[in-house]
């Protein structure tokens, strides 16, 4: 069992493992390969809810009919990580478990109130996604847990994803956002917090039916960005006010253009100025 073992680091795709083992910075030398496990893989619906192996890799997403039905705003996330290698290997427990602020399918997640399965010796949890981070590349799950599934409740289909990066492609996220259209919005943000943030005041503003001006100010006392060899905070403010504007539109206009289903914005990364 896992928790005999001592410290071990679970590891499938490996896509952003290896770029740490290569830069020195991941101590721990010992390793448990996961990407064998094929009960761990797999797209199924039960019911309202949309149930993903967290070894389900990025192109499995994106070719999926379920996927592209009930969560586009996933499968605008799948093709905006790295390119076809990167999307062959790439998982989305792995993206989950690597903890990055700039995952760019934690938004999406964060959005969709989704859950999370967690499993061990001792049995199985499932953990609201939006309680699973607790800073800066770190959980709430124990050393002994594996992520083994996603569940995504039903969702409205009007859906919106943005990423803005340094190009047009294969970039990590200086702003990466989700959204859901409705009566009663959902958004998240990535890239802008030591963890990927659900903006439940920004929700209420919008909710409330604030004006734009106020709602991007109330959603800049969420956020908390800050300088990196990637961006400043300043501009950081400045896209995520720009993209909360374009939430505003796309909803605005029923939402003609789902993530899923678009073939520029708001599926796809822009080059940014």
């Amino acid at each position: 069992m896992i928790k005999d073992e001592g410290s071990l680091v679970p590891m499938a795709g490996c896509t952003d493992l290896y770029v740490s083992l290569n830069f020195g910075t991941l101590p721990q030398t010992r390793f448990l390969n996961l990407w064998g496990l094929d009960d761990m893989r797999g797209i199924t619906r039960r019911g309202k809810v949309l149930r993903i192996g967290a070894l389900t890799t990025y192109t499995d997403l994106i070719r999926s009919p379920l996927v592209n039905r009930h969560t586009p705003m996933l499968v605008a996330a799948a093709r905006e990580v790295g390119g076809p290698q990167i999307q062959n290997r790439g998982t989305l427990g792995g993206n989950i478990a690597n903890a990055s602020p700039a995952g760019d399918t934690l938004p999406v997640l964060a959005a969709a109130d989704a859950q999370l399965e967690l499993r061990s010796a001792a049995g199985v949890r499932r953990v609201p996604f939006t309680a699973f981070y607790t800073g800066y590349r770190k959980t709430i799950a124990r050393p002994d847990e594996l992520i083994v599934a996603v569940e995504v409740p039903a969702l409205d289909p009007r859906q919106y994803f943005r990423k803005v990066g340094t190009r047009a492609a294969q970039a990590i996220s200086k702003v990466v956002i989700a959204g859901i259209a409705g009566a009663q919005p959902r958004l998240a943000i990535g890239s802008v917090a030591p963890t990927v943030l659900r903006l439940t005041k920004t929700e209420a503003a919008l909710i409330a039916g604030e004006p734009l001006a106020e709602v991007q100010r109330v959603m800049l006392t969420e956020i908390v960005p800050i300088d990196d060899i990637r961006s400043t905070a300043e501009y950081r403010q400045r896209v995520a006010a720009n993209l909360l504007a374009e939430f505003c539109a796309f909803c605005d206009k029923g939402a003609s253009r789902a993530s899923g289903k678009a073939k520029r914005a708001p599926g796809r990364t822009r080059r940014s100025r």
